[in-house]
């Protein structure tokens, strides 16, 4: 009697599995149907040991010091940048504000020059 019992659990058991495995009916709505749009999955951006070089923190930070200081010392320098950063916004205040920027953050300066001996 005990194992007609469990035999009777164990398949009940075994349809409510089986009906928790399968996929949800869907209602469709009557009228043309509409294909569904597949839906891609990616890792998103992949870079590659090209992308970056032999970067590192310390060589970044002096690239970026130097680089302000050749946007304060050399003007031929900080146009050609001002133009290649500022030069494609059409917005007439967006552009100000671009060149602007160079202004509050880089401000133009001479060159470093050491005081004379005499």
């Amino acid at each position: 009697m005990l194992s007609k019992t469990v035999k009777c659990l164990a398949l009940a058991a075994g349809s409510v599995l089986a009906l928790g495995t399968m996929p949800a009916a869907q209602a469709q709505a009557p009228g043309p149907q509409v294909a569904a749009i597949p839906q891609v999955e990616t890792n998103g951006p992949q870079a590659s040991s090209g992308d970056y070089g032999n970067w590192s923190p310390r060589q970044n930070v002096i690239e970026s010091i130097q680089y302000d200081r050749l946007l304060q010392i050399s003007p031929g320098f900080r146009q050609a940048r001002m133009r290649k950063e500022c030069g494609g916004i059409d917005d007439p205040q967006l552009h100000d504000q671009c060149m602007a920027s160079f202004d509050q953050y880089e401000p133009m300066r001479g060159p470093a020059v050491p005081p004379s001996g005499t």
